[in-house]
């Protein structure tokens, strides 16, 4: 008997959907690439700027204490002429307070605001904004490390065009002394990177990088700059400020060095956690999206649906297989196995292709970045089991969460020392 024309369908699309999400992300990325960056100039030589306007640097900090020499060392060493750093302080349990107190002593650049509680990243970056002196905000993670001209890509970017509200980077895994940090130095070149490129060339960008970013603080101000009751503030402000008619630009050359998971809990809770956001902002803001002056933002909201509605037709698949392994099926709904066959080597080649696409974007950027690749080859199949099982998670975990809680600070993990 023939497969159920529904199972069929089903199929098709668990099969296909990744296929065509591949190809969009590579057609986008390389567009991008030869078209914007091929020819640009290089990362040490940033574009002149008539004037170079004062900038500030904003450091959110919850039990940084470790990173500190790091990531005020690249923070104070930019190679920009005007500019000033604020650590927010915000509510640490360990030295991190003390320890700002004593590097503003040496640094006339650094200033430090300290928060008495952990409110969360939102509204640590809420007054750090309030605080600094500068229209041209640069915000980065408590733990990274920017590369000397990141602060100068940005702001040439903020200064290009009075509708540019902000501004992406370019992360870069620190980490990669295991087999999970390998795999995300690959995943953040081929697929995080191609998917902002890809974004950047068909409408919008889903989010800025939490971990770099560079805001105009008028777009903010009329957005009413984070929001503190989102787990993930990046992407809820991404869409805001798009949803208000502001442009997001990526830019590559603006690289700043990061500190990711390297144990399977800590990338299952990362990954949980920007799944939960999606689905968020989904919620808040998805009903605004139907109007024609809003429909520039239609094919990012498209793109998060199918991703959706791609692990819940995974979902009904594995459940099927499952239950017919142990109760008699009709035989239009038997799944006989879920290990690949012909369909999975052609994905697999598929995303071959994506990496070798990826690579020659990102030699650009890390000479020796080719090493890595010789793990993509258990990439594919990580990476989309995680996006399964985080978005299965992350639909009823936020349609359960109390609304209006304040998103505090977790510790992440950032990686094996």
């Amino acid at each position: 008997m023939d497969m159920n024309p529904w199972l069929n369908a089903m199929f098709q699309f668990a099969f296909f959907y990744p296929m065509v999400m591949a190809f969009f992300w590579m057609s986008g990325g390389l567009y991008y690439f030869f078209r914007r960056e091929r020819k640009s100039r290089p990362r040490n030589d940033p574009p002149p700027m008539a004037e170079y306007p004062f900038a500030s640097l904003l450091i959110p900090c919850h039990n940084e204490s470790a990173n500190l020499d790091d990531t005020l060392g690249a923070a104070l060493a930019q190679r920009y002429p005007d500019f000033e750093v604020i650590a927010i302080n915000d509510g640490s349990t360990d030295d991190t307070g003390t320890r700002l107190d004593a590097l503003a002593a040496l640094h006339p650049r650094l200033r430090v605001v300290h928060l008495d509680r952990n409110l969360g990243k939102a509204n640590a970056l809420r007054m750090g904004a309030l605080a600094a002196r500068s229209e041209y905000l640069v915000c980065i993670d408590g733990d990274a490390m920017l590369e000397e001209f990141a602060m100068h890509w940005m702001v040439w970017h903020l200064t290009s065009g009075p509708r540019v509200g902000a501004v992406t980077g370019n992360p870069r895994i620190r980490n990669r002394s295991t087999l999970l940090g390998r795999l995300q130095v690959a995943e953040f070149s081929s697929i995080i990177g191609m998917i902002k490129r890809a974004q950047r060339v068909y409408g919008r960008i889903f989010t800025v990088s939490g971990v770099i970013a560079a805001f105009r603080r008028t777009a903010l101000h009329r957005i009413g700059y984070w929001a503190d009751d989102m787990v993930t503030e990046d992407i809820d402000i991404s869409w805001r400020l798009q949803l208000d008619h502001w442009d997001i630009r990526y830019e590559p050359n603006a690289l700043c060095f990061i500190l990711m998971p390297e144990t399977l809990k800590g990338l299952w809770r990362q990954r949980l956690r920007w799944a939960q956001g999606g689905v968020e902002v989904l919620l808040r803001h998805g009903s605004s999206l139907f109007s024609w002056r809003k429909r520039r933002m239609w094919g990012v909201l498209l793109e998060y649906i199918l991703s959706v509605l791609w692990a819940y037709t995974m979902l009904v698949i594995i459940l099927l297989w499952a239950v017919g392994k142990f109760i008699p099926m009709p035989p239009s709904l038997y799944i006989d196995t879920l290990l690949p066959q012909w369909h999975g080597v052609i994905l697999a080649l598929v995303c071959l292709l994506q990496f070798a696409s990826s690579l020659i974007i990102d030699r650009r950027y890390e000479t020796h970045i080719g090493r890595n690749y010789f793990w993509v080859i258990w990439y594919p199949m990580a990476y989309w089991l995680i996006s399964l099982f985080t978005t299965l998670v992350a639909l009823p975990k936020t349609l359960l969460r109390r609304r209006g809680k304040r998103a505090t600070w977790v510790s992440p993990d950032r990686g094996i020392r």
